[in-house]
């Protein structure tokens, strides 16, 4: 299944452009608040020229990518939390993402009306971070209130939760995000809580085309996103995303010479697919064959009885062992036969853990 990243941000900042050029969906991207009421969801393949490669050298009849699954999440206003706009709504299907996708407008252009009247990034950022805090908050103190009952009358597992938890109120109290909470002792119910600035996230400043033709890292608007992003540790990726979607509607021939106009090596949209990608900490292996050149999605750490059942459940319950050899070594040696006569292919059990870009075969019993 395809790991998922919900597109945030407030209205008329560019996300549904984005989404579009995402996914060429077609989704609704008008000039007015609340244009996406429903989140409008796309599973987009991971761009990864290893698989190209691979299906190449086996002759695969097929080829199957990793995939990231974007859902794109109608605009959020101050006051969501307490049910301002479609706040309730937005949080909720904001709560059922793995990671988030921050788009932050950084563009001028009195044709497209900002909700808050003016471009103001670090002001943008703050709000929609807000409105996450408070709602986290409000979950936090619902619970203590639960434990707090429990823990008054001496019950001991209460006693250490409420203390977590009023730990944790405090911290979203001073105007920080649960992910920049990290205590061993409560990462338990850090994790039961489902916190909503517990998940990581990505910035996206979406500029103009003009300022593309220039450098954008000096504009002041981008500096904003990146020295808020820069406190969390957050990365940021710097796109146009009506250039994406104009760039999408080109037939693949025109698509380079477009790019090559704006002096730029690639789509911006590879970008932050490889850094959704990342932000998720997942790894990618790869099964190849004649029928087909398959890329897998697997979290890092990953060991190979579970990458297998990644495959299949019987790949997992009955593994053997896994025949493995690394992208980069098999590239080199020109064939897997070759790889096996270098001696480049490795027998390994059930404690290897994957590495990204291993190509893999499963021996496994039913």
């Amino acid at each position: 299944m395809a790991v998922s990243a919900g597109i945030v941000g407030l209205p008329n900042v560019g996300k549904s452009t984005l989404f579009n050029a995402l996914t060429q969906a077609g989704a609704a991207a008008e000039n007015f608040p609340f244009c996406t009421i429903d989140p409008n969801v796309g599973v987009v393949p991971v761009p990864d020229p290893r698989l190209d490669v691979l299906a190449e050298m086996f002759r695969s009849r097929e080829k199957i990518p990793a995939t990231v699954r974007f859902v794109d999440i109608a605009g959020l206003v101050a006051g969501a939390s307490k049910g301002e706009g479609l706040g309730n709504r937005f949080l909720a299907h904001i709560r059922e993402v793995e990671a988030i996708v921050h788009v932050v407008r950084a563009f001028e252009d009195p044709g497209v009306v900002h909700v808050a009247g003016r471009v103001d990034p670090a002001r943008d950022i703050e709000i929609v971070n807000t409105e996450l805090l408070l709602a986290d908050l409000e979950t936090v103190e619902r619970r203590l209130e639960r434990v707090g009952k429990r823990a008054r009358v001496g019950e001991e597992a209460a006693h250490k939760e409420a203390a977590c938890l009023e730990e944790l109120a405090a911290h979203l109290g001073e105007g920080r995000p649960a992910r920049m909470w990290k205590p061993e002792e409560c990462a338990d119910l850090l994790a039961e809580l489902h916190l909503l600035t517990a998940k990581p996230v990505l910035y996206v400043a979406n500029v103009s085309e003009a300022m593309l033709a220039e450098n954008p890292e000096d504009h002041p608007l981008v500096r904003a996103v990146r020295a808020r992003a820069d406190e969390e540790g957050a990365e940021v990726v710097v796109l146009s995303a009506a250039l994406e979607a104009e760039l999408q509607s080109l037939p693949p021939e025109e698509r380079r010479e477009f790019l090559q106009a704006y002096g730029l090596p690639a789509p911006g949209l590879d970008r932050l697919i490889a850094a959704a990608y990342r932000l998720l900490r997942q790894i990618t292996f790869f099964t190849a064959g004649e029928k087909e050149a398959r890329a897998w999605t697997i979290r890092e750490g990953t060991k190979a009885p579970q990458a297998g059942g990644v495959i299949h459940s019987d790949f997992e319950r009955g593994f053997i062992r896994a025949e493995v050899v690394a992208y980069a070594d098999l590239v080199r040696a020109g064939s897997m036969e070759e790889a096996r006569r270098k001696g480049l292919v490795r027998l390994e059990g059930r404690d290897y853990v994957v590495q990204d870009g291993d190509v893999i075969l499963f021996r496994f019993h039913v």
